[in-house]
């Protein structure tokens, strides 16, 4: 029992040399205006003084527990710190970013509504403000359901991990891995492979912070190679399980990669579909290159579609529809 109540949730916090960043993450924590939350802080073998601001917060507020453990990765720190949630739901958090003070109720308000939904994230603000991100943040921030989660996981992660609100149970039955590939990626797949749905609180309520030192610009785990890999064995396991051929729509750099990807795993494309006229009729690989017009017209095998950009998608999006291909089941888009 706490002050505020029985808890609820618990947010699940890992934290290495994060001494910079991590009172003002603390500190939008304790402002959140639901207060049935208790946190598990894991240090992960930090070398500065994240360890002290930790216990330094908990001791003031007895809602936080702080664990120390040997430097031993982000992925131990996470099941290290799920281990010791035992509130219905889990939130994630991540010590350099900002929580909003409404996040966790918004979130928490989500799940008790509706029973459907194993997990919900929300939108996000990135800071510090760069031109490069921005397109990521409106492609995010531009799912705003279940659905939508659906369509764009083999686009890119489509929900940020640092907002992920998971009902404790789901979480525990599949855990945090490393498999090679980015974690937080591999369990939103996870989490729609095995038939949950996730929804979305549209709104930017977690301020998510883009920093030079960040994992996922300097670890290998994060590399656009493991994310293709990662991508082409939830296909193989998922999407093309039922048939080792193929349409590929698109050979550029993201189809070519992608096709290598699923090639480890036997899937190989019968045809490759191609909007410029002088590479009609040849081969690739075996494939035939056709053309856009001729797609209704062969046999309704899977067609993934991997081309980049948000403008091209929606095109072809609506082009599939118009010929009566049903997203997730027909086709995928996969960037």
């Amino acid at each position: 029992m706490t002050p505020a109540g029985r808890p609820l949730l618990t947010v699940l916090l890992p934290a290495f040399d994060a001494e910079p960043t991590l009172g003002v993450c603390l500190s939008s924590l304790l402002r959140q205006t639901e207060p049935r939350w208790r946190c598990v802080l894991v240090d992960d073998g930090s070398r500065d003084g994240t360890l002290a601001v930790a216990r330094a917060v908990a001791a003031r507020d007895p809602r936080l527990e702080v664990v120390a453990t040997p430097h031993r990765g982000l992925v131990a720190a996470l099941a290290t710190g799920l281990g010791r949630c035992v509130t219905p739901f889990v939130a994630r958090m991540d010590a350099d970013d900002v929580m909003h003070p409404e996040r966790l109720a918004a979130q928490l308000a989500a799940l008790m509504a509706s029973p459907t939904l194993a997990a919900v994230g929300c939108h996000v603000r990135l800071f510090p403000r760069t031109h490069g991100m921005r397109a990521y943040e409106r492609w995010l921030n531009a799912i705003d359901s279940p659905a939508r989660v659906r369509a764009e996981a083999f686009v890119e992660c489509p929900i940020a991990h640092p907002t992920l609100m998971v009902r404790t149970p789901v979480l525990r039955a599949l855990g945090y891995r490393d498999a090679g590939w980015p974690e937080d990626y591999d369990l939103v797949l996870r989490l729609l492979a095995a038939g949950h749905e996730v929804g979305v609180v549209p709104r930017p309520l977690l301020a998510w912070r883009d920093r030079p030192a960040r994992l996922s610009r300097t670890h290998p785990r994060y590399a656009l190679a493991r994310f293709t890999a990662c991508k082409a064995a939830f296909l193989a396991a998922g999407f093309l399980a039922r048939t080792d051929r193929y349409i590929l729509w698109g050979h550029g750099g993201t189809g070519r990669a992608l096709r290598r990807a699923l090639a480890a795993h036997g899937k190989r494309p019968s045809h490759v579909v191609e909007v410029h006229p002088g590479r009609l009729g040849q081969r690739i690989h075996g494939a035939e290159v056709v053309g856009v017009d001729a797609l209704p017209t062969l046999a309704r095998r899977p067609v993934v579609v991997s081309v980049a950009g948000e403008g091209p998608r929606r095109e072809i999006r609506a082009f599939m529809g118009r010929f009566g291909f049903h997203e997730t089941r027909d086709f995928v888009c996969a960037a």
